[in-house]
């Protein structure tokens, strides 16, 4: 099996439509694939009406966390998406978008770059903008050569110079809720450091001893020493260690698939899980 378990799309700051996300999985020999876009459920049921047959969608979601002042992203799965606390926090995250995503235009201005709100909106669409939206505008404006080059200190990265904070759930509570809510949690990328500062290890052991099931070992940010290192940790811990490309359509150059979750951690994923079932693929009407 080939198992893809962290993926975004329209819904949020992904390129393909949810449809065409499931279409192009199963194109890219995926057994199973999760739709984790940021703060947001929306693209779950276009996503489940196109599956092909043969595919198997897993929902998610990925929460926007902030723990002693470092971001962190927490990827929940099978989690009930009517349960009321969860939604009410993915709802005031998904709030807090736009103005911060106009204030990191404005100070885009300030330092002299000619990028419009206007811009940013019509590059995120119908989806949750967020700060690759605004990446994009840089890469449209020739600021920078691609989407990834935007998040540096010089620019979008976590107290970047055109950084903009907004409302972030604290993990603990995320892991909270969604257990709560019959889901499954494990830490995103945790060893990205390009991304700007990461959680030490002393932290993570804290999420885990809260709750916490797995973290993401197999990622495009993390080199092999890296991984090394994480599944060294995640031994001590007992955590979970799964894989996955982190796709977001032609906004980054991941592929579907290009890392994968062992079907053994994603069979015990599964079990974990009470709030919801992975979703069969039996032919789908097609992407949108």
């Amino acid at each position: 099996m080939r198992i893809d378990l962290h993926t975004h799309s329209t819904a949020s700051d992904g390129t393909d439509t949810p449809a065409q996300l499931v279409a192009n999985a199963a194109a890219a020999g995926l057994d199973v694939v999760a739709l984790t876009d940021h703060d947001t459920v929306r693209g779950h049921a276009e996503a489940a009406a196109a599956l092909p047959e043969g595919l198997t969608l897993v929902t998610g979601a990925e929460l926007s966390c902030r723990i002693d002042g470092v971001g962190l992203h927490m990827l929940a799965y099978l989690f009930d998406p009517d349960e009321p606390e969860l939604a009410r926090e993915r709802e005031l995250v998904r709030d807090d978008r736009v103005p911060r995503a106009r204030t990191m235009v404005r100070k885009l201005q300030e330092l002299g770059v000619p990028v419009e709100w206007e811009q940013v909106a019509r590059i995120a669409g119908d989806g949750s903008v967020g700060r690759p939206h605004v990446a994009t505008a840089l890469v449209e404006l020739g600021v920078v050569e691609t989407v990834s080059d935007a998040f540096t200190p010089e620019w979008l990265a976590d107290g970047g110079r055109a950084y903009a904070e907004k409302h972030e759930l604290d993990p603990f509570d995320a892991i909270r809720l969604v257990k709560a809510a019959g889901g499954v949690t494990v830490f995103a990328h945790p060893a990205a450091a390009k991304r700007g500062e990461v959680v030490p290890e002393s932290s993570i052991a804290r999420l885990a001893a809260a709750g916490l099931d797995g973290i993401e070992v197999d990622h495009m940010d993390h080199d092999e020493p890296t991984r090394a290192a994480l599944r060294g940790l995640a031994r001590d811990l007992g955590l979970l260690t799964t894989g996955s490309s982190d796709y977001h359509g032609s906004r980054k150059t991941v592929g579907l698939g290009e890392y994968t979750t062992d079907p053994e951690i994603y069979g015990e994923i599964t079990r974990r899980a009470t709030g919801a079932f992975p979703v069969p693929g039996a032919g789908g009407r097609g992407p949108a």
